[in-house]
Order: C-alpha cells, then structure tokens, then sequence
C-alpha cells in the first residue's frame, strides 16, 4: 500500500524504506516542456507531454535524491535547447547528456559543457537501428568528438549490437554507458545470448551499465528473474553500475502503437518503489552507496 503524499504528475510514490546515502544521483531522467518553448523534431517517434523541471525537483525532494542527470530525449531531436535550460534552471545539481550531429561544433560543445553536458547519447532502438557496422561508425565518430572534453559516450541498445561493439569499445579511452540493463531481459535469465559478454566488459571496467527501467526488460520488475539478473550485476562490478529512474517514464505502453502527432501518456511507475527494490536487490549500505552516490560523482564529474 501506498502511505506517501508524495504524487508527481499524478502519480503516487511510495516512502523509502531505507536510509538515503548522501549525494545520491538519479542518472536517467528526461525533462519535456513547456512545449509551446521547445518545438518537437519532424522526425519523432512519439510526441510527449510536459514534464517540467519543477515536478523533476518536487520529485527528487520528496525521495531525497540531492543529484541528477538530464537525458536529452529523442522526440527534440538534436536540439538540445530543453535540456540545456533545464541544466540551468538545476545548477550545480544537475548534469546532461546531449545528442549531436556532424553539424554540431567545437564551439557548442565547449558551450555545453559549461552548463553541465558530460557525455554524449547514441540512440540506436528508439530508431530501431541495430546494424552492427552503423553502430559501429557512430561510437568511432563520437569518440573523436568527445575524447578531448573528457566526456562519455551513452548508448541506447540491445546485447547483441553491445556484443558486436565489443572490440571497437576495447580500443577506446572514452567510458561508455549502457542505457536500461542493456536491454537484457530478465526471463531468458543470466545465460541469454550476449549477457556473457556485458560482464566480461563490465570486468574490463571500460563500461558502465545503468540498472534503470527494468519495467523496459522484465515482465515483472519485482519478480525471481528480475532480481537475480540485477544481483548478478551487482555482485560482478558494482563500480561500473549507476541507477536511474527513466522519470518521467516516456516509451509508450506495450502493445499499443505509438503516434507522432498526439500526446502519449508517460507510464505511471512508481519511482519510490523503484528505490526501495534497488535497495532490496543490493547487500549492504557500502554498495547502494556506491551505486547511487559515489559512481555518479565519479563519471559525471559532479
């Protein structure tokens, strides 16, 4: 039963059941709106509601998350103008990840950077890219543009391009963060095709894996399979492993099409909920303070 106050666009969030490490980041959130300021990509795949920096802080307070990181959401495109004045609006609590392209310059970069911007995000499933040799390309190219500002390089996509990448990533300086568990799902268990893989680059410590939206890889987030491939995970590199909620839980709904040209509902998951499963799924009070604070502060530069 839910016994919190706490709702954030009308969705209920439960108490923490554990004690809140300090300086803890939520490392995947997006922020949409006001969306009379921010003009949609005609390339979009979805078109969101708004989800303002305000509800993002009345969430993050209410949960105490003192940190956070803004994902710069696929429907803007490659304009980066709502995460950026959102970057402003949080200051020094806030980082961002942006997404560009060849036409972006030095300049620009330099120009994120001062707001907050640390890494970089290549989104291939959204788009539902999973060519090996295009994916292959863009980390290359990305690497090229980011390596000089120390940034990281975030990628949304599945275990079999992850493990096609797996030598290309081995020649890299730059950090590369999996979205989402890797898109690993839960019921075809730690030996699926891939997951092998994931660890043993996980071991290597050239990349780091986000244990965020597991509603996205499991048909029961809080069920066995869930909770035995996030120990898994847990127990093999837990210095390479950040948490992130997803808020405000953009996606769709399974099974149901999704439309560029009407608003679709964000998912009403329950992010206090979410923490305590975190906490739950981890051993001690040293690892969920690894996993939620020091991590964080570690690869965004906080």
């Amino acid at each position: 039963m839910n016994t919190s106050p706490l709702t954030v666009l009308g969705v209920a969030h439960d108490a923490l059941n554990f004690a809140m490490p300090a300086e803890a980041c939520d490392c995947h959130t997006h922020v949409f709106g006001p969306s009379a300021n921010y003009p949609l990509s005609p390339e979009r795949n979805y078109m969101p509601g708004d989800a303002l920096v305000p509800d993002l802080l009345a969430l993050h307070d209410g949960l105490q998350i003192a940190r956070v990181v803004i994902v710069h959401p696929s429907p803007y495109g490659t304009d980066n103008a709502c995460t950026l004045d959102a970057l402003r609006l949080l200051g020094p609590r806030g980082r961002g990840v942006a997404v560009i392209d060849a036409h972006t310059t030095d300049a620009e970069l330099q120009a994120m950077h001062k707001v907050g911007v640390r890494g970089i995000r290549l989104n291939l499933e959204t788009s539902g890219i999973h060519d090996s040799d295009y994916a292959a390309t863009q980390l290359r190219w990305a690497t090229a543009r980011v390596a000089p500002l120390g940034w990281h390089l975030q990628m949304f996509t599945n275990l079999s391009v992850m493990a096609s990448l797996r030598e290309v990533i081995n020649t890299l300086d730059t950090p590369v963060v999996f979205d989402h568990f890797c898109l690993a799902r839960a019921e075809l268990g730690t030996s699926q095709p891939h997951f092998d893989t994931l660890l043993a680059l996980l071991a290597s410590g050239r990349v780091w894996l986000k244990l965020s939206a597991p509603h996205r890889v499991a048909q029961d987030p809080d069920g066995a399979a869930m909770t035995e491939m996030a120990r898994t995970l847990i127990a093999h590199r837990p210095d390479r492993l950040l948490w992130g909620s997803d808020w405000p839980h953009p996606g769709g709904r399974p099974g149901q099409p999704r439309h560029r040209d009407q608003v679709e509902a964000f998912n009403p998951i329950n992010d206090g909920h979410a923490l305590n499963r975190l906490a739950a799924w981890v051993d001690d009070a040293a690892t969920l303070r690894q996993i939620l604070a020091t991590n964080p502060a570690r690869l965004y530069d906080f």
